[in-house]
């Protein structure tokens, strides 16, 4: 599964930025998604989710900056991303679950992917 993200760069604090997720092998409105970021030297965390009924979870540092969701029409996923900040600088990666449901646990279990990611930079 190849996905492919975009729309990352480098932005000055409180400027806004939207992240899109793009594949071609899954329909997203069946599948559980995420956005993952990471910095060098830490843990990669998630940033934010979404089910295949649209409900959402958020890491707690970036409710009500930060909104995901699904473009079912584009088969797109985004992550619009307000209000940023230096700590928001990371790695992003969109990653979409096949097999287990959102929340089952790691995201590093078979039929989870991840793209490249795209870098946002805040200063």
């Amino acid at each position: 599964v190849q996905l492919v993200e975009s729309g990352g760069g480098s932005v000055q604090a409180g400027g806004s930025l939207r992240l899109s997720c793009t594949q071609s092998e899954y329909r997203i409105r069946g599948y559980c998604m995420g956005w993952f970021r990471q910095v060098p030297g830490k843990e990669r965390e998630r940033v934010a989710r979404i089910d295949r009924f649209g409900d959402t979870v958020y890491l707690d540092s970036v409710k009500g900056r930060f909104t995901i969701s699904k473009d079912l029409a584009d088969n797109t996923l985004y992550l619009r991303m307000d209000n940023l900040e230096p700590e928001d600088t990371a790695l992003y990666f969109c990653a979409i679950r096949t097999t287990y449901s959102c929340d089952s646990g790691s995201w590093r279990r078979p039929g989870d992917y991840y793209g490249q990611g795209t870098q946002v930079t805040v200063s």
